[in-house]
C-alpha cells in the first residue's frame, strides 16, 4: 500500500510539473487574472486551461459565457416565465468561477460582493454565485483580449450609478416612518 501511495505522490508531482511548464509561458495572464477579487492561483489556471488565451475563437464575451454554461437562462413562453436554468457545459470551468463568486460573497468592500448581495436579496444565494461567476467571466474575456488588469469599481458603485434614486428612496423611507426631511447640498470649497 505504501508503495502504491509513493507511486501515486510521485505520478502527482510529475503531472504538476508538466501543468507548471505548460502554463509559465502564460505568467502574465495568470498574474493578470489574479488581480480580480476572490481568483486565485488554482482559479487562474483552470479558466486558461480550459478558454486558452486567443479569445479570437468567441465573438463577444457573452458568447464566451455561453460557451461555458454560465449565462442567465431566459425560458419564456407566452408572457409566463418557466425556468431559467443555466446549461450543463464545462463543469471544471463553472465549478473554478462558483468558488470565485462564493469567495467574493465573503469579501468585503468589493464591486463583485455588492452585485452578490443586491442579487442574493432579491433573487437568492444560489443564483447571486451564478451571476457573480457570470461576471467573473465577463472581467476575464477583456483582461485576457485586452491585456489589461482589473479595475475595481468599489462597492458603492451601484449607489453612485442612480444616486438620485438612493437619495429619493431614503427620503421616502424616512417621511414613511414619520420623520420631516429636507435636504441641503453642502458647498464644496
Amino acid at each position: 500500500m505504501r508503495m502504491h501511495i509513493r507511486c501515486l505522490d510521485e505520478l502527482i508531482e510529475t503531472t504538476d510539473l508538466q501543468i507548471y511548464t505548460c502554463l509559465t509561458a502564460e505568467n502574465d495572464v495568470l498574474e493578470r487574472l489574479m488581480t480580480i477579487p476572490g481568483v486565485g492561483q488554482q482559479s487562474a489556471e483552470v479558466i486558461v486551461s480550459e478558454i486558452g488565451t486567443d479569445m479570437s475563437k468567441f465573438p463577444t464575451a457573452h458568447h464566451l459565457a455561453s460557451w461555458a454554461g454560465i449565462c442567465p437562462g431566459n425560458n419564456e413562453s407566452a408572457g409566463k416565465r418557466y425556468s431559467g436554468r443555466i446549461r450543463k457545459a464545462n463543469n471544471n470551468l463553472k465549478t473554478a468561477l462558483a468558488q470565485c463568486a462564493k469567495v467574493n460573497a465573503l469579501r468585503r468592500g468589493t464591486y463583485l460582493n455588492a452585485q452578490y448581495y443586491r442579487i442574493a436579496a432579491r433573487r437568492g444565494p444560489n443564483r447571486a454565485t451564478i451571476a457573480v461567476a457570470h461576471t467573473i467571466l465577463i472581467i476575464a474575456y477583456y483582461i485576457i483580449r485586452d491585456g489589461t488588469e482589473y479595475r475595481e469599481l468599489g462597492d458603492n458603485y451601484f449607489d453612485e450609478l442612480k444616486k438620485e434614486a438612493v437619495v429619493s428612496r431614503s427620503i421616502n423611507r424616512l417621511k414613511a416612518l414619520g420623520y420631516e426631511v429636507s435636504l441641503s447640498v453642502p458647498e464644496t470649497v
